[in-house]
């Protein structure tokens, strides 16, 4: 395979080549923090920026993106070359990367493969790839349920987990923003999240999984007084979108729907919807109040989850 030329690096803006190099380079969350700030100021990409700040040769840059390249499966060859020629037109994808975290105990599927539960998440990840509509973009799914205490955030955690073992882009999104859970579960700081980045209108603060190389975490940030106006808000669409374009798979967990509109508003934008209950716990007048509901919403209804717990 040819060395890659400058103009190669100037196309390499894309949240899934940062991210690779960034962990095939070994770069410390500080030197990252300078490099994106520096991409930002600079209007310049991953690659650039961090040759121009010193953080890395021009030499060491070329060898990982030779390396990334000939370690991905066939198959993905092709996806990273595209994704490379995209970029050259388009220098809006900066990723904005926060503190690595780590899948807390709870997140059975990312430390024990062979439980049970993990092989019926693998089960459900492949119900959902068949339902996936070939052209569509990104396979999105909002995770709803009726009430709370459910297992609705451990479930879109871990829904996220399988599909990033596939070794795909995958974003992981906490638009719960009355009393969010994916901070809790991957222990994650309170800090950066969507709510700041919608009310703000600016860049999300990404936080990398340790162990899953091609997944991120988006939490849910300070809780704001408005969370429905928010994510009704044009900005929260313009995420999707962009999400869209960077993602293969994004997995959104939301609010009770029996508490709240929210989780109506995201499944509508997000136009797919899985619905979860609790076996001896959510009722099935609750249940199937949310049906109802779910049916005035241009949202597609994929099925329905029962968790047993």
């Amino acid at each position: 395979m040819n060395s890659p030329s400058p103009a190669d690096y100037d196309r390499a803006d894309s949240v899934e080549l940062s991210a690779a190099l960034i962990s095939e380079l070994g770069l410390s969350d500080v030197s990252v923090q300078r490099i994106y700030e520096f991409m930002q100021s600079m209007d310049t990409n991953f690659p650039d920026a961090a040759a121009r700040l010193g953080i890395l040769r021009p030499e060491a840059i070329a060898e990982a993106l030779i390396k990334i390249r000939t370690q991905r499966p066939p198959e993905d060859v092709g996806m990273i070359e595209s994704a490379i020629r995209r970029i050259a037109s388009d220098r809006r994808v900066v990723l904005r990367q926060g503190e690595r975290v780590t899948p807390g105990p709870h997140l059975i599927l990312a430390h024990d493969s062979d439980n049970p539960r993990s092989e019926r998440l693998r089960a459900l990840r492949t119900e959902l790839l068949l339902l996936h509509e070939a052209g569509r973009g990104a396979n999105m799914v909002a995770i709803l349920s009726p009430g709370s205490g459910e297992g609705r955030s451990q479930l879109c955690a871990e829904l996220a987990i399988s599909f990033a073992q596939l070794g795909r882009r995958t974003l992981l999104v906490d638009t719960d923003m009355r009393k969010p859970q994916q901070h809790v579960l991957f222990g994650a700081s309170y800090g950066d999240g969507l709510s700041q980045a919608i009310a703000r209108n600016e860049k999300p603060c990404y936080h990398p999984v340790a162990g899953l190389p091609t997944m991120h975490l988006l939490t849910a940030g300070p809780i704001p007084k408005n969370p429905l106006e928010l994510l009704s808000d044009g900005r929260f669409s313009n995420l999707l979108a962009e999400w869209q374009n960077s993602y293969e798979f994004i997995v959104l967990d939301t609010p009770p729907v029996a508490q709240c509109a929210d989780g109506l508003a995201v499944a509508t934008m997000a136009a797919r919807a899985l619905v979860l209950s609790r076996a001896k716990h959510t009722t099935y007048r609750s249940t199937k109040a949310l049906l109802r509901r779910l049916e005035s919403t241009q949202s597609r209804l994929l099925g329905a989850v029962i968790n047993h717990f």
